[in-house]
């Protein structure tokens, strides 16, 4: 009876283990770099920018991503809790961060892919087109100014926040005339209903807004910005941003720790490649390398109407 009881025993494991397989297996061929599902974690300044290279990517390949919006320091837990994920963000990842998945075995792999721009913006009513970036870190440091009567940001652990607190050289913005909503959308549709105040934001929300955001977005400005130790003032155009004018230029990446070769690697490198970074030269964002051009020379003119 024990031996049959053992028997049932050894059988029961190997069919267990046979299946562990099987899912693997099957799980493996749903997914690959341009097959399959995933999710891909956004900085929410990049949203608009992201939601076209998706768009373009699944209409080419058989391939759903879903596209999950949230700050940077949300993105960043999200990417420690998980055994594997995708994020695209506006900063590579420190060195301390680089440690705890190293801990964890994985080892990220960084594709760098556009640079973008941190915009000012102010109601259309305002005059003044010009701000001086001294000024702005001074107010955040606590400082009192007649040039600014407040400043909005999109949410308090946004790549944005994070981006100013740095350049001022604080932990946290302070609690007087500097706000800070959720969203980007937000800031623009505050900064459109009243004068006076000045919106931070990613510059992928002017140069790309969504179809119901661009009524807001042409009720405001978009300010010309002097560097601390600059002389004249530039608008966060892509030429400005190429040429190293602006002032408050920032790499994106995308951040692959999915550590196996799924879509996460398909998807960076889409973004990455000719297709993806003609996307971002539309945009009005800067890609990592200019898309070429074909001219083509006729060595005759016709006339022909």
């Amino acid at each position: 009876m024990r031996k049959i009881i053992k028997g049932l025993v050894l059988v029961f494991v190997c069919f267990l283990f046979m299946m562990c397989n099987q899912k693997e297996q099957n799980s493996a061929k749903k997914e690959s770099i341009l097959k399959g599902s995933a999710t891909v974690l956004v900085d929410e300044t990049l949203l608009p920018i992201m939601e076209e290279q998706v768009a373009v990517f699944e209409s080419s390949y058989d391939a759903k991503i879903k596209l999950v919006s949230k700050s940077e320091s949300e993105i960043v837990l999200s990417l420690f809790n998980s055994k594997s994920g995708i994020a695209v963000l506006t900063r590579n990842l420190t060195d301390e961060e680089n440690k705890i998945f190293v801990q964890k075995k994985i080892t990220p792999k960084i594709t760098k892919f556009a640079t973008d721009a941190i915009a000012f913006i102010s109601n259309k009513s305002d005059k003044d087109t010009l701000i001086d970036l001294k000024h702005v870190i001074e107010f955040m440091q606590g400082k009192t100014s007649s040039k600014i009567k407040g400043l909005v940001f999109d949410n308090p652990n946004s790549s944005t926040v994070r981006y100013m607190n740095t350049l001022a050289g604080i932990k946290s913005i302070p609690e007087k005339g500097v706000y800070s909503f959720k969203t980007n959308e937000e800031v623009i549709k505050f900064v459109a209903k009243n004068d006076g105040m000045i919106g931070v934001l990613g510059l992928n929300w002017l140069t790309q807004p969504m179809p119901e955001m661009q009524q807001f977005v042409d009720e405001v400005n978009v300010l010309s910005v002097k560097g601390v130790s600059g002389q004249n003032y530039y608008v966060p155009s892509q030429n400005n941003i190429a040429e190293g004018k602006y002032a408050l230029a920032r790499d994106l990446y995308i951040v692959n720790c999915q550590g196996y070769t799924g879509l996460g690697m398909g998807f960076a490198s889409f973004v990455a490649g000719d297709i993806g970074q003609r996307i971002i030269l539309k945009s009005g964002l800067l890609p990592v390398r200019v898309p070429g051009r074909k001219i083509n020379i006729r060595n005759e003119i016709s006339n022909e109407k």
